[in-house]
């Protein structure tokens, strides 16, 4: 019964501290996106590739927007992680879509990364990459440390004050803000279907 309300009070108060500014730009860089006919690409790993192929649906069927992650297609993530290396799939995948300044990426992590610690490095190398093209980045992660924290253009770090939590909160509260994206007047074209049943 505890942990329960515990866990609960720990997701509502990292919700309450969120910058609504913050996630404004990343709702202004994703309309800039679609007004312009850019793309959406969204990447992570774990829990967060699952996040990106949930999120690639509500893009292209909510809000119109072609979207797309390298985890949806099997064939192609496994020839390349055998043929170039796991830290090369995700980089080689954008080039491989011809990544250009009117797409987007879209990084889903709980750690955002590091260099340093050899962490999610395909993540690192298609951060780079995309800064190289001109692609705007924003991401969705659990620590400030995160490479994706500093070399994004719009970052919302989750303040999460249980690190025995961050995994569980990060990924569980992913799902409420690209839900809050594409339920965003801005961004919402297309009704879902409870929505639209009288």
């Amino acid at each position: 019964m505890k942990f329960s309300k515990d866990f609960l009070e720990k997701n509502i108060r990292t919700l309450e501290a969120i910058d609504t500014k913050i996630l404004e730009k990343m709702i202004l860089i994703l309309s800039e996106c679609k007004k312009n006919e850019g793309r959406l690409f969204l990447i992570g790993v774990g829990g967060s590739a699952g996040h990106c192929s949930h999120a690639v649906n509500d893009f292209r069927k909510i809000c119109n927007i072609q979207a797309f992650t390298p985890t949806d297609n099997v064939s192609e993530l496994t020839a390349r992680i055998n043929d170039e290396g796991w830290e090369n799939s995700y980089k080689n995948f954008l080039i491989g879509s011809k990544l250009n300044k009117k797409d987007v990426v879209m990084v889903y992590s709980v750690g955002g990364g590091s260099k340093e610690k050899n962490i999610s490095v395909n993540l690192v190398n298609s951060i780079d990459y995309s800064r190289k093209i001109g692609s705007k980045i924003i991401s969705i992660i659990g620590k400030e440390t995160g490479y994706a924290n500093k070399k994004s253009d719009a970052c919302l770090v989750f303040k999460i004050d249980d690190n025995n939590s961050v995994t569980p909160i990060t990924e569980g509260l992913t799902s409420v803000i690209w839900h809050l994206f594409v339920s965003h007047p801005d961004l919402k074209e297309n009704q879902t279907t409870w929505e639209s049943i009288k």
